[in-house]
């Protein structure tokens, strides 16, 4: 029997990506490649990248050249670039950098397995195309291997949104939805293996509507056929647009059993200028009457959001509205960037605003988000919550999980199980977790 070849991949940016790395996973195990967890004596290297960071593209081939020592011992040694830097640059990586055998856009990834057969016969293979057949059909045998209690499944990709920061709808295209049969059936399929918390994925989730019994389905219809999936625990999705908030959606917040009380809302601003000039197609005042209408159907919810601040034209007043709908709102978490050019999207070619005014902006943003995000984490004590346990802890007998609104929880005591889904009583709060104890009676 042939020895199992090697493969080493690294994983950027977004949760999509890390389910898409699986997918490549599983896709080369069917060449006979096993995942390793160093470069060092791999046989084909993977870069799954993200275009949302800044430099992305530079990053990526300063990453590469990391690799170089390592062609030059083995000439043999196939690297790859896949994901949104790839799509965005293309023929361009292989240009500049000799080192790269592969090209893959994320669109494109159920063709790796013939791009790595090019590679082994000595051409570089670039593959950045929108295909019309279905990737994930395409990958649609999964090995029967275990799997942990938590699992991401992507049911939506591509945004029609265009905001004026974002590159998504140049690198992963139109909004398309996997069909409701497939979902379900690689839902069954991930619980069947060990998964009881499946987190549904898409650049705008919530514009979802796969093809179903009657025609297109919602998102929420999807939610409520997944609560019916026999041993699967809990549900939660990502990422939302408020104009996708349909009066469905959030009325299951509310009578859906198995969807958590956790929703991820980007708003990016609080001012209506700027969010104008975003091209988000949404005002402050409908997000936060969006904001009231779901806090409505499920009071105990936990908002997080998405800001950037510093965006091209944002005065000072503009940033204070931002933090003035912060303080409203009051999120749980939150993501916060600094905002930086994205070649090729209209932001890009505007009026930038001062490096060191929009760090300081970041920076005081970023100490209101901790302050809520902390004072939410100390009303939790004294309060009961069922945990997803996920994982040992750093001490003996410790186990680490999610509560029911994503807050980190660790828990010492005998007889819990990966898997486990238990009640614990929050008796202190720390930085970024709780500490708990379980439940008695």
């Amino acid at each position: 029997m042939a020895e199992p070849k090697k493969l080493y991949i690294k994983t950027y940016g977004c949760q999509m990506n890390v389910y898409d790395s699986e997918r490549m996973v599983e896709a080369m195990g069917g060449q006979g490649y096993e995942t390793v967890e160093t470069p060092d004596d791999a046989d084909m290297i993977l870069l799954n990248t993200c275009h949302i960071r800044e430099k992305a593209a530079e990053k990526v081939y300063s990453e590469l050249g990391r690799f170089k020592h390592l062609k030059a011992e083995n000439p043999e040694l196939k690297i790859g670039v896949a994901g949104c830097v790839a799509q965005a640059e293309g023929e361009e990586i292989i240009r500049r950098q000799p080192l790269v055998d592969i090209v893959v856009g994320p669109q494109s990834y159920h063709r790796l397995p013939e791009m790595e057969a090019k590679a082994r016969g000595g051409e570089r293979a670039l593959d950045t195309d929108f295909p019309e057949e279905d990737k994930f059909e395409k990958l649609k045998a999964r090995p029967r291997a275990q799997r942990g209690p938590t699992a991401f499944l992507t049911v939506q990709e591509g945004c029609d949104k265009f905001c004026a920061f974002c590159v998504v709808p140049y690198t992963r295209g139109a909004e398309v939805s996997r069909p409701v049969d497939r979902v379900l059936q690689e839902a069954r399929d991930l619980v069947d293996r060990g998964v009881r918390e499946i987190t549904l994925l898409g650049q705008n989730v919530n514009a979802y509507h796969g093809e179903g019994a009657g025609g297109a389905w919602s998102l929420a219809r999807l939610i409520w056929a997944l609560n019916d999936v026999d041993g699967l625990e809990r549900i939660r999705f990502t990422t939302s647009h408020p104009n996708d908030m349909t009066d469905d959606l959030i009325a299951a917040h509310g009578e859906c059993e198995k969807l958590m009380p956790y929703l991820h809302l980007p708003v990016q601003s609080g001012s209506d200028k700027i969010l104008k000039r975003m091209n988000r197609s949404h005002d402050r005042d409908s997000y936060l009457r969006l904001i009231e209408r779901i806090r409505a159907a499920r009071p105990d919810i936990l908002i997080s959001g998405d800001f950037i601040v510093g965006f091209p034209e944002e005065t000072e007043q503009d940033f204070r509205d931002t933090m003035d709908l912060i303080e409203q709102v009051k999120y749980g978490q939150a993501f916060s960037f600094k905002y930086s050019t994205r070649p090729g999207t209209p932001a890009a070619e505007r009026a930038q605003v001062d490096a060191d005014e929009a760090s300081d902006r970041l920076q005081r943003l970023q100490a209101l988000i901790t302050k809520q995000q902390r004072e939410i984490q100390d009303s939790m004590v004294g309060k009961t919550v069922n945990v997803l346990f996920e994982k040992e802890g750093r001490l003996p007998g410790q186990m680490v999980g999610k509560s029911d609104y994503l807050h980190a929880v660790h828990v010492t005591g005998d007889g819990i199980l990966r898997g486990d889904v238990r009640p614990v009583t929050i008796v202190q709060s720390g930085p970024n977790s709780l500490a708990g104890r379980l439940t008695q009676g």
